[in-house]
């Protein structure tokens, strides 16, 4: 039989640091203390449903269904005005279509292509890199509905469906170049901060932040993406 509190007590840190990491690409106005209540509640949750004859393994279900909690919940309380959007459009295909032998971010210059002042640039940019590796991390832990899919046959539809999303992801990941693959190996395999990637790197959070945000451009491009 599960213990709840004894769960509690052993996971509560690993949803905290869940919370604070992705706290740490989210604008001032939201809270890192929702997102651990979120996640908590989702956890709860979890352990009622946690089935092990359907083969997930505890941990791994646990932790999958409070990111997702998370997710959904940063999905409602959607913090961008239209006309910064448009400007993150602007920036995010002037940044995959200029011609560069670097990574480095050149604001005037994307500011001349997009017509934008710089400092409409630079907060589009720190919002796209926001949205980008969060988009791309909730993909990857998956949606908080989808282990229950996975183990089980009720719904092989969207199994299907998702399978056929992720090898399409994994294709677009093998034409980014060993660099860029680092760096998604680092971000969302290891589960690294920016200011851990940057020490693994031996480079700056923020040039951490410029190479997230030209990769993750590119491998949106690659997956077709508007």
């Amino acid at each position: 039989m599960i213990n709840k509190e004894e769960l509690v007590r052993e996971y509560l840190p690993y949803i905290k640091k869940i919370a604070y990491d992705l706290k740490r690409n989210l604008p001032h106005n939201v809270e890192v203390d929702d997102l651990i209540q979120e996640g908590l509640i989702a956890f709860l949750q979890a352990i009622e449903k946690f089935d092990p004859k359907k083969g997930a393994k505890l941990r791994s279900y646990l932790l999958t269904r409070v990111k997702g909690a998370m997710y959904d919940y940063l999905r409602k309380i959607d913090w961008m005005p239209k006309n910064l959007r448009h400007d993150i459009k602007l920036v995010e295909d002037a940044i995959v279509n200029m011609e560069s032998d670097t990574n480095d971010i050149d604001f005037e210059k994307i500011a001349k292509i997009t017509n934008l002042p710089i400092e409409n640039v630079k907060r589009a940019y720190n919002e796209l890199t926001r949205k980008q590796l969060l988009m791309l991390d909730s993909y990857i832990s998956d949606d908080s509905e989808l282990i229950d899919k996975i183990a089980s046959d009720e719904n092989p539809y969207s199994y299907a469906i998702n399978e056929l999303l992720k090898e399409q992801l994994i294709e677009a990941i093998k034409k980014l170049d060993d660099k860029e693959q680092l760096l998604l190996s680092l971000r969302f395999e290891h589960e690294l901060s920016l200011k851990e990637i940057g020490k693994v790197l031996n480079v700056t959070e923020s040039r951490v932040s410029q190479l997230l945000a030209k990769t993750l451009a590119k491998l949106k491009k690659y997956l077709g993406g508007e």
